[in-house]
């Protein structure tokens, strides 16, 4: 399988952060549909943790909603962070932190919610993120997130495969994958379910654009790290025009996981059992 390099995807989310929100339409409206989700949940949170907080947009939303709570924010990207902080409140500031989620500089069962959109199909190895998540929530403690769905960007994987055998688009996992990674990270009463938003172009070079301006171009190790030939780029617009809709709009499909768990309770004897929440 392709992996993503964690050094590269820092780096490219970096270069993207100054112009990133102005950009990141899909990123916004997955947050808003995220955000609204948390309505169905009873809960007040004293410390909150929005992983992979990029530019502090849902970290913002997340201070305005929970008024009261310690909202901590953390990217793996310097150029987010960056952004974030300058985008601070002058009095209702949030903490806002470099680091990776695999490796949260943050102490055992801390957090009653940790937030997370579109940030877990970055890391090499979700499963290993999940169980860092569990580990800084509290017992009985919310976790939240959204990620891309394998079906994501499928036309223009199915165009690529018309030109060549090499990777030259971002691999993601399906959504019971990713439900039995939770699963398995010591979360209970794991929901999960998934949207397809379509996105439209006018031509395909507006959507290289908008990929390149949010930092999502391609990141996997094994991709092509050539410069692509005029003659392969008019073979892949030539096979994505095969997709143009009728009113003369290209599509571009996202595939959206939205997943919610809780971290399991301890009994006294240090295990653990489970419980019901009514939501």
């Amino acid at each position: 399988m392709n992996r993503l390099e964690t050094k590269e995807v820092s780096e490219s989310f970096s270069k993207a952060a100054k112009n990133y929100e102005s950009s990141a339409f899909l990123q916004k409206e997955v947050a808003s549909r995220l955000l609204e989700r948390l309505e169905l949940m009873n809960i007040k949170p004293v410390h909150v943790l929005d992983a992979g907080c990029g530019t502090g947009f849902c970290s913002r939303a997340l201070k305005k909603k929970y008024k009261k709570s310690n909202i901590i924010g953390v990217d793996i990207a310097p150029g987010m962070i960056e952004q974030a902080k300058l985008k601070n409140g002058l009095f209702n500031k949030i903490d806002y932190q470099c680091a990776d989620i695999n490796k949260l500089p943050f102490a055992n069962n801390y957090f009653d919610l940790v937030f997370s959109n579109l940030t877990v199909q970055w890391v090499m190895e979700p499963k290993i993120a999940f169980l860092e998540l569990n580990r800084v929530l509290k017992p009985g403690g919310i976790l939240i997130f959204s990620s891309m769905g394998e079906d994501t960007l499928t036309e223009l994987k199915q165009s690529w495969a018309s030109v060549d055998k090499e990777i030259h688009v971002n691999h993601f996992f399906d959504m019971k994958q990713v439900g039995d990674q939770v699963f398995a990270s010591n979360f209970e009463n794991t929901v999960m379910d998934r949207d397809i938003i379509t996105m439209t172009y006018k031509t395909m070079v507006g959507l290289m654009k908008d990929l390149k301006a949010i930092g999502a171009n391609n990141l996997n190790s094994e991709r092509s790290k050539g410069l692509m030939g005029k003659s392969k780029f008019n073979q892949l617009k030539a096979a994505y025009e095969k997709f143009r809709w009728q009113d003369g709009q290209l599509p571009a499909t996202y595939d959206v996981i939205y997943g919610h768990a809780w971290k399991k309770m301890e009994d006294f004897s240090g295990g653990y059992h489970t419980y019901k929440v009514n939501l």
